[in-house]
C-alpha cells in the first residue's frame, strides 16, 4: 500500500474530477450514438418458423351432427394428437416452407440483447479463463498452504523479501520521477493519454503494480508461517481444497453440458437439465438452489478470469479482491464486470436449460426475441461465443498447466532492467 500511494503523488482533485468528467462525458455520448443508430436499424427481431398450408380432410372431414355433409374440426383427434402428427398429417397433403417473421423488439429488449452481445466479448475471454483458474488457484492455496519454518528457512525468506521491498522502493521513486519530468515537458496536451509513450508508462506502473501485489501476498505467508503462525486459522487451507473441489466439478460439468448440449445441432443428451428437473418430483426449491449456484459460479469465473488474465499479460490494471484490503476502485471495477457479463451468463443459462426453464417469460424473451435480433442473432445462432469460450479454456488449461504459478516477469527487461541499468551509470 504504502509503494502505491508514493506513486499517486503530483495529480491534483481537480484535475482528476475534470478528467474523469471528461471520459465519462465522451462513454456517453459515443454509446448513447451507437445505441440510438443500433436501434434504428436492427430494432426488430427475425423468428424463423415453418408454415403449413394444406387441408387434413382424412384427419378432420366429418359429418355435421345433423347428418348433413360438411366438416368441423375433430376435437378429440387435436386433444390426442401430438405436434408430431399433425405435422405429418400436412407434409403429406399439402406444402410445408420456412418464412423469417419479423416482430419489432422492445427498447429495453434491445438494449438487453445489445449488451448481452457487448458483454459476450468479455465473458467469452474472462469466464473461459476463469474456468480453469479458479479451480488451479483454490488447490494451489491449499497445497502452498503456511507452514512453520525452521531458522534456515526463516533467514533466507526474510532476505529475498527484504531485497524485493528495496528493488521495489527505488523503482516506485524512479518511476515517479520520471512521471513529473514528462509532465512537466508535455504540459497538458490533448491526447497526451493515448500516445505511444503514455501507453507504454501505462504498461509499466501495471507491472509495478503486479510486482507489489505478489510481495505483499508472500509478505502475509512469510508472516502466517512465522511470527503470526499461532494465529493462522488451520481450517482455511482445508476450505480452500474444498472449494477447489467444487470448483473442479462445476467446471467440469459446464464444459460437459456445452459439449453435449450445446455444440451439437441436436442435444446429446440433457444433461444437467435433468438433473433439475429431478428436483421437481420431490423438493423444487433445490433446484432453484442448483441453477443459481451453476450461475453464481460463471460470473465468479469472470472475475477471475480478468485478475488472472491481468496479471499474466498486464494489459490493464489488476483489480485484487480481498478482505479489508479492496479498493472502491477495484470495487467499482468488478462490480461493472459482473455487470456486463450478467445478461451473457443469463443467456448462457437460457440455451444451456432450456428443458428446466420451459415455460419461464425469461425463455421468451431472451431465447426467442434477444436469440433473433436482426444480424446480431447471426452471432448467436452460429454458436461463435460458445466455440470461443471453449477454446479458450482448453488453451487456458493447457497454459496453466504448464505455468500454473503466478511470478514476475523477466527481471533482465522492463522496470527491473531499467533499474539496473541506471544504477550502473
Amino acid at each position: 500500500g504504502m509503494l502505491m500511494a508514493g506513486t499517486a503523488i503530483g495529480a491534483k482533485p481537480n484535475n482528476r474530477f475534470l478528467e474523469a468528467a471528461k471520459y465519462e462525458a465522451m462513454v456517453i455520448i459515443i454509446f448513447g450514438l451507437i445505441f440510438v443508430a443500433g436501434f434504428l436499424l436492427l430494432g426488430e427481431s427475425s423468428v424463423r418458423v415453418i408454415e403449413y398450408v394444406g387441408r387434413m380432410e382424412d384427419a378432420v372431414y366429418l359429418n355435421t351432427p345433423d347428418g348433413g355433409p360438411g366438416a368441423y374440426f375433430n376435437t378429440t383427434y387435436f386433444a390426442n394428437a401430438n405436434m408430431t402428427n399433425i405435422e405429418m398429417e400436412l407434409m403429406n397433403n399439402q406444402v410445408t416452407k420456412r418464412i423469417d417473421l419479423a416482430i419489432p423488439v422492445s427498447i429495453p429488449t434491445f438494449f438487453a440483447g445489445g449488451m448481452a452481445f457487448l458483454g459476450w466479448f468479455f465473458f467469452a475471454l474472462f469466464g473461459g479463463i476463469g474456468l480453469t483458474a479458479l479451480p488451479l488457484d483454490l488447490i494451489l492455496a491449499f497445497v502452498h498452504r503456511p507452514k512453520r519454518m525452521d531458522p534456515a528457512e526463516f533467514a533466507d525468506a526474510q532476505l529475498s523479501i527484504r531485497q524485493r521491498v528495496n528493488e521495489l522502493v527505488d523503482i516506485g521513486e524512479m518511476f515517479k520521477l520520471e512521471r513529473d519530468d514528462r509532465a512537466n515537458a508535455d504540459g497538458k496536451a490533448w491526447g497526451k493519454g493515448f500516445s505511444q509513450q503514455a501507453r507504454k508508462e501505462r504498461a509499466e506502473f501495471n507491472e509495478f503494480k503486479k510486482a507489489v501485489f505478489l510481495l505483499e501476498t508472500d509478505m502475509e505467508d512469510f508472516q502466517a508461517s512465522s511470527a503470526k503462525y499461532d494465529k493462522y486459522n488451520p481450517l482455511l487451507p482445508w476450505f480452500y481444497l474444498l472449494g477447489g473441489i467444487l470448483s473442479i466439478i462445476l467446471s467440469v460439468a459446464w464444459l460437459a453440458h456445452i459439449i453435449i448440449y450445446i455444440v451439437p445441432p441436436k442435444p446429446l443428451f440433457s444433461f444437467l437439465n435433468i438433473y433439475f428437473q429431478w428436483f421437481d418430483r420431490w423438493f423444487p426449491l433445490l433446484g432453484v438452489i442448483s441453477v443459481a449456484v451453476f450461475t453464481l459460479y460463471l460470473l465468479l469465473c469472470a472475475v477471475k478470469g480478468c485478475f488472472k488474465f491481468g496479471i499474466r499479460f498486464m494489459w490493464f490494471t489488476i483489480h485484487p479482491m480481498r478482505v479489508n484490503k479492496t479498493y472502491m476502485s477495484s470495487f467499482m471495477f468488478n462490480v461493472a464486470l459482473v455487470l456486463l457479463c450478467a445478461l451473457p451468463v443469463v443467456q448462457l443459462c437460457v440455451v444451456a436449460f432450456p428443458e428446466y426453464a420451459r415455460y419461464a417469460d425469461v425463455t421468451q424473451v431472451i431465447g426467442v426475441q434477444v436469440m433473433n435480433i436482426r444480424y446480431l442473432g447471426w452471432f448467436f445462432e452460429q454458436k461463435i461465443f460458445i466455440y470461443v469460450l471453449l477454446g479458450v479454456a482448453a488453451m487456458t488449461c493447457i497454459y496453466l498447466f504448464c505455468k500454473p504459478a503466478d511470478d514476475e516477469k523477466n527481471k533482465k527487461k522492463g522496470l527491473f532492467g531499467r533499474l539496473r541499468a541506471r544504477k550502473q551509470k
